[in-house]
């Protein structure tokens, strides 16, 4: 299956038996990143997560509810 980064726009070659390959053809709303933009943006999100700054929204409404 060919599928394309929706950020570099780089097209890879998937196996079909691959789960990832099955939730692309059967859920097209679902995208496809490659690997370097995907480490290209844990890497810079794990900077801004060491920074302090960085506010987590889902961290703070498990909080609220539990209140």
């Amino acid at each position: 299956m060919k599928v394309q980064c929706v950020i570099c726009e780089r097209i890879d070659e998937l196996p079909d038996d691959l789960p990832l390959a099955k939730k692309l053809r059967n859920r097209p709303i679902h995208t496809y990143m490659c690997k370097e933009c995907h480490d290209r943006i844990e890497e810079k999100t794990n900077k801004r997560l060491a920074t302090g700054k960085f506010i987590s929204y889902k961290s703070s409404r498990l909080i609220e509810n539990e209140f």
